[in-house]
C-alpha cells in the first residue's frame, strides 16, 4: 500500500523538474534571512524596520512567499495549504496595538503542495489550520504592507537537528524557479535569558558580537558546514544559541543557496544586548 504514494510523489517531482529545467539563475527568486527580533518591531520605526521598508524596491515581485519561521515548531514537517492565511498573535501581553494588527493574505495551495513532492523521502504533511505567526507577518508588513502577495509557511520539525533541515532546504531549491521567494525568519543570536528588556539599544555582549561575526564570515565564504555543526563552537554557541528554534530558519536560507550565488548582508546590529538582527539575501 505504501508504494502508491511514493510513486505519485516521484511523478509529481519529475513534472516539477521538467517545468523548471533550463531556467537561468537570473529567473530564480532570491532567498532572504530576516532577524525579526522582538514582536514590537512590527510597530517600531527604527533602522531595522526602515531597512525592511525599502527592501521590496530591490526585489522581484514574487508569485508567492514561503516563510520558515522560528515560531512554527512541530513534530514532523508541515506546509500550510489553506487558501487564506490569517494573522496569529502568538505572544504575551505586549502593547495592545500588536493585537490590532491584521496581515491576512491569500495562500497558495498549489505552490505549497509542490513542497511535498520536492521533499522526496521527507514526509511533509498538509496543514489546513495554521496562519501567519509573528515571525512572518511582523516582517512582511514592512516589506509588502498591502498584504496582497500569497503567503504560506513551512514548519520546523523540532525533533530533528540542523543537518536534517539543511538537507531538506537543498531539496526545495527548485521552488525558487516557481516564482516563490523564500524567507527564513529567526535570529542568529537569540538568548532571552540575558536579554536587557529595559533598553533595545543596550550594549551587546561580547560573546553575542563574536558569534554573530563568525557566522557572517562563514556565510560570506560559503562555508556552511561549520554553521550546521554550530555546537562545535562550544561555550560561544551555547550562549548564542541556547535553543535552536531561531537559528534553524537561517540554516534553511543557507541550504536553499547555490554555491555560485552572491550573498549580500542587508542589515546588521543587536537589540536588547543578546539578539542579533542580522539579515541577508542570497541571489
Amino acid at each position: 500500500m505504501a508504494a502508491a504514494p511514493l510513486a505519485a510523489g516521484a511523478i509529481q517531482l519529475k513534472r516539477i523538474e521538467q517545468l523548471t529545467e533550463g531556467l537561468s539563475p537570473s529567473e530564480r527568486m532570491p532567498v532572504l534571512f530576516i532577524g525579526h527580533g522582538h514582536p514590537m518591531n512590527a510597530l517600531f520605526d527604527n533602522t531595522f524596520t526602515q531597512s525592511l521598508s525599502t527592501l521590496a524596491n530591490h526585489l522581484p515581485r514574487p508569485e508567492a512567499i514561503m516563510v520558515v519561521s522560528a515560531h512554527w515548531q512541530t513534530k514532523g514537517t508541515f506546509v500550510s495549504v489553506a487558501p487564506k492565511q490569517h494573522t496569529i498573535h502568538d505572544f504575551g501581553p505586549f502593547d495592545q496595538r500588536l493585537f490590532e494588527i491584521r496581515y491576512d493574505t491569500p495562500g497558495h495551495p498549489e505552490r505549497a503542495r509542490e513542497v511535498i513532492g520536492m521533499a522526496g523521502a521527507v514526509h511533509v504533511r498538509e496543514d489546513h489550520e495554521w496562519g501567519l505567526d509573528h515571525g512572518a507577518w511582523s516582517v512582511l508588513r514592512h516589506i509588502w504592507p498591502k498584504a496582497d502577495i500569497p503567503v504560506f509557511q513551512l514548519s520546523i520539525d523540532y525533533t530533528k537537528g540542523a543537518a536534517f533541515h539543511f538537507d531538506l532546504a537543498e531539496k526545495l531549491r527548485k521552488l525558487r524557479n516557481r516564482g516563490v521567494l523564500i524567507i527564513g525568519s529567526g535570529n542568529i543570536v537569540h538568548n532571552l535569558g540575558n536579554l536587557d528588556w529595559s533598553d533595545i539599544n543596550a550594549k551587546p555582549f561580547d560573546w553575542a558580537l563574536e558569534f554573530d561575526s563568525i557566522v557572517k564570515t562563514h556565510i560570506l565564504n560559503k562555508d556552511y558546514l561549520p554553521l550546521v555543526n554550530y555546537q562545535t563552537f562550544g561555550t560561544l554557541a551555547q550562549l548564542a544559541v541556547p535553543t535552536n528554534d531561531h537559528y534553524l530558519p537561517m540554516i534553511y536560507s543557507l541550504g536553499l543557496a547555490d554555491k555560485n550565488e552572491a550573498t549580500t548582508m542587508l542589515f546588521e546590529g543587536m537589540q536588547y544586548g543578546s539578539v542579533s538582527m542580522r539579515c541577508f539575501r542570497v541571489g
